[in-house]
């Protein structure tokens, strides 16, 4: 029987880790998925355990390369998309990390960016790295951990610890400690990279006192990351491919083009246009960053980014106990012909763009003794909706009004929410027929170094449309229905809401 090669893409999320083999025509060939317990030691502090990520990856990368071979396919490469600004600090010599990886969504910091923020020091952080400053990012939380571990910050000095994302925690892992790597859309989501040099920005480091000794290299996207050591998959597997999660997504869903655009819908929602090769200041407070880095090209992005989306989910199975599977929200929200006049303001964490609000606090707002689990299901997913709204408010007032959206993550199974998106959005909703494209997005920056796919134009012509929503709401109904959230939102936060 002849040999078949395909590519492995490792996905590391905020809840699980995944691993999907892809053919060369794209399509998903197996997977497998391992969830992973979430920490809250404190209010607003979220946590992983750094052996949680590291057994889960391993786990789902070893099922896959069994399935591989026992299907007579040979794995070429490997490509790695990651949680972005999740932080964490390990030993050089052992690898062993320091404290729990402190997660994107952790709040702790908030009071730091503060003092910093009151020290003037946000227009220069801004115009070096395009991001804000807030408890978000990464450089806060690592200096944190410096500042709280006991000698950490001596040993750090030292040369004794490293500092990285979750990519650069599993390249170390994967080879064995030989390789601590990067690549730029990651290193442009810590607050510490100048995104217009494409280098480590000794003035951001000086401001939040990170020594450079604990960098990682910063890569392309696609590039050569080290082999994998045989000790821990039993073979030798070169990494080539490397993106945060949301780059990744938006390579799976080929916005390579300024003017692109594409919506993540998984724990937060992310939302990613492509600017092209000049970064993009906006006036709105939408991020700039980095997309992708090619053979030494960089494009240019806009995000903005909504802290909690399918985590609202999570909260009405886990915490609420009104649902126990996901897919039964599509039911209720069918369930009524409107909202009647419930909504959710799901700042669990704070709220993203465009307020940036890390004190606010969830609310549900319009409850009356008729409310019951269909109107709190329904809120829930259509507060998704109306902060996608927000964020495409931002980007209107900067001039840019998409007319189309590619959407994927896991709330996209949802037709109810997809069409109400559309709607809301007053903007055509495009749902791929691979729905894993931050997978997709690793695997397509992998097979391309190994020359297992082609150049952008020609992947491009692998992407295949499931399914288009077209927006049927008239525009008195939106406006009100976006009124709606406007005031609730108004309610949580300390300055007027956007549209209000």
């Amino acid at each position: 029987m002849t040999e078949r090669t395909c590519i492995l893409a490792l996905d590391q999320g905020t809840t699980s880790s995944r691993a999907i083999l892809f053919d060369q025509l794209a399509v998903p060939l197996a997977s497998a998925q391992q969830e992973f317990p979430q920490h809250y030691p404190r209010q607003g502090w979220v946590e992983h355990d750094p052996d949680d990520i590291w057994h889960s990856a391993l786990s789902v990368v070893r099922r896959m390369l069994d399935w591989a071979r026992e299907n007579n396919y040979r794995v070429l490469s490997i490509g790695i998309t990651n949680q972005r600004e999740t932080t964490l600090i390990w030993e050089r010599d052992t690898g062993k990390s320091i404290h729990n990886a402190i997660v994107w969504q952790d709040r702790r910091t908030a009071p730091e960016c503060s003092r910093l923020r009151t020290e003037g020091l946000e227009p220069e952080i801004r115009s070096r790295s395009g991001l804000l400053l807030d408890p978000y990012f990464s450089a806060t939380k690592a200096a944190w951990i410096l500042n709280q571990v006991e000698g950490a910050r001596a040993r750090a000095e030292q040369g004794e610890l490293l500092f990285g994302t979750v990519d650069s925690f599993l390249i170390w892992k994967l080879t064995g400690g030989k390789q601590h790597l990067t690549d730029a859309t990651n290193a442009s989501r810590t607050n510490l990279y100048n995104i217009r040099a494409g280098e480590w920005d000794e003035t951001l480091l000086d401001a939040f006192r990170i020594p450079a000794t604990t960098l990682p290299r910063v890569m392309n996207c696609a590039d050569h990351f080290g082999d994998t050591d045989p000790s821990i998959l039993g073979q030798r597997i070169p990494i080539l491919g490397v993106a945060g999660d949301q780059q990744a997504a938006s390579i799976g869903q080929c916005c390579f083009s300024p003017g692109d655009i594409k919506s993540t819908y998984g724990t937060g929602c992310f939302v990613l246009l492509n600017t092209g090769s000049a970064p993009v200041d906006s006036s709105q407070r939408l991020l700039t960053t980095v997309a992708s880095q090619l053979d030494g090209h960089v494009s240019y992005a806009l995000e903005g980014s909504i802290f909690v989306a399918g985590a609202a989910v999570q909260w009405l199975r886990d915490s609420l106990g009104i649902i126990q599977q996901a897919r039964e929200t599509e039911t209720l929200a069918r369930s009524l012909n409107s909202n009647n006049g419930v909504y959710l303001v799901p700042a669990f964490t704070g709220l993203g763009v465009p307020y940036w609000e890390p004190d606010a606090r969830g609310a549900l707002f319009g409850l009356t003794r008729a409310s019951g689990r269909a109107e709190i299901a329904r809120a829930t997913l259509e507060s998704v909706a109306y902060q996608t709204a927000d964020l495409f408010a931002a980007m209107s007032a900067d001039g840019i009004s998409p007319k189309t959206l590619r959407v994927d993550g896991g709330m996209v199974a949802n037709s109810w929410l997809l069409q109400f998106l559309a709607d809301v959005l007053d903007t055509q909703v495009l749902k791929p027929r691979v729905e894993e494209t931050t997978a997709l997005g690793a695997a397509y920056l992998a097979g391309r170094q190994a020359g297992f796919y082609g150049d952008q134009r020609e992947f491009t012509e692998l992407w295949q449309c499931e399914e288009i929503y077209h927006p049927n709401m008239d525009a008195i109904h939106r406006t009100k229905l976006l009124a709606g959230w406007h005031d609730a939102v108004s309610r949580v936060t300390r300055a007027p809401a956007a549209g209000a």
